[in-house]
């Protein structure tokens, strides 16, 4: 009997231990390990921060260099407002044309020149009119009234109003005389006096063209690709050759006389070749001053007359220009005179007739 007991205590005590377990699996609650893999809890959302934007660097543009002023990109940004011609006095008259002592303005200068207008009637829209460039004479001797009068008088006499203009520091001209091969002064004076013709009442502004001897040849060349306003030239004897041609092939130098700006300066070719080198070091530099290497954009027609014994300028200089200007496919023509010097002594008529024949064509 005591031992039915004690094994039924021993159950009773056995089944207690056990009820823990047992009710939890009878209410239905999971597992650690049913917890895991059944119902995963809620993630909490994690908040990105906005990445903040590095800014871009602004760059700034690169300054565009300014040209030299010799050069002919430099030459044509420049301007040339020219102003009111204004006759100072009139001087005695010639053969159907009258003749003044006239002035105008450049870059603030008073330039002077001598100004034939012909007495004819004028025809509609004005006389066809012809800026003059003389060649080099030493400023300190030059004089508005003489050289070049049996020049100026054929082309006056021709129905052309002609401008024949004293550059800067020549005569009364106000200014200082720098020559025209390393200071664009010169250059400015001419393009100037284009623009002042085409104010002047008598003038047609669309039939300006240019005549240049020697070192006006120089001039009347770059005018003709700095500007579009120049619709024919006519060159005799010009130094018309490339800048690197102008130092090693020609052999009188005769640009190496222009005055400096003073005793003490030294003369631009050597300035130009210490600070850019020679030719062949930097070929762009030369370039870029030579009117020679912008042929293609010529205002107009050129014709060049040259005499083949001039000793102060090269022929090979017209010849050169003229091979050049046919390889650009432009309009123009050349003479040459046998034997004859700078100034075409010896066929002085026929050279003047072929120049006004010339403009007869292309300004008339």
């Amino acid at each position: 009997m005591k031992r039915l007991i004690f094994l039924g205590l021993a159950l009773t005590v056995a089944l207690s231990a056990c009820a823990p377990i047992l009710t939890a699996a009878s209410a239905g609650e999971p597992s650690p390990a049913a917890t895991a893999t059944s119902a995963p809890p809620s993630a909490t959302p994690t908040l990105t921060p906005t990445p903040t934007l590095t800014p871009t660097p602004t760059i700034p543009p690169s300054p565009t260099p300014t040209p030299h002023p010799m050069s002919i990109a430099g030459q044509r940004a420049a301007s040339y407002p020219g102003s009111e011609i204004v006759i100072e006095r009139e001087l005695t008259a010639a053969y159907n044309h009258r003749r003044y002592y006239a002035s105008y303005l450049s870059e603030g200068y008073k330039i002077y020149g001598l100004l034939t207008v012909p007495s004819d009637e004028m025809p509609p829209g004005g006389w066809p009119a012809i800026v003059f460039n003389h060649g080099y004479i030493p400023p300190d001797v030059y004089r508005t009234t003489e050289r070049y009068v049996a020049y100026v008088n054929r082309l006056a006499q021709s129905g052309y109003i002609v401008f024949r203009i004293d550059y800067r520091g020549h005569d009364q001209s106000e200014g200082e005389a720098k020559g025209a091969y390393g200071d664009p002064g010169y250059l400015t004076d001419v393009l100037n006096a284009v623009a002042a013709l085409q104010r002047f009442p008598d003038a047609n502004p669309d039939k300006i063209g240019m005549w240049g001897h020697s070192m006006g040849g120089y001039l009347t060349l770059r005018a003709m690709v700095v500007s579009d306003q120049v619709k024919a030239g006519v060159i005799w004897a010009g130094v018309v050759a490339s800048y690197p041609d102008m130092l090693y092939n020609w052999r009188h130098n005769d640009f190496a006389r222009i005055p400096t700006p003073s005793s003490g300066a030294r003369r631009w070719r050597d300035l130009w070749l210490e600070t850019y080198g020679t030719p062949d070091e930097n070929p762009e530099f030369w370039a870029s001053v030579s009117a020679n290497s912008y042929l293609a954009d010529l205002s107009g027609p050129v014709q060049l007359h040259h005499g083949t014994a001039d000793t102060d300028v090269p022929v090979a200089f017209s010849e050169g220009l003229y091979q050049q200007a046919l390889a650009a496919g432009q309009n123009v023509e050349l003479y040459t005179y046998e034997g004859d010097d700078h100034n075409l002594s010896g066929y002085f008529s026929l050279a003047m007739n072929r120049t006004i024949e010339f403009y007869d064509r292309y300004l008339k």
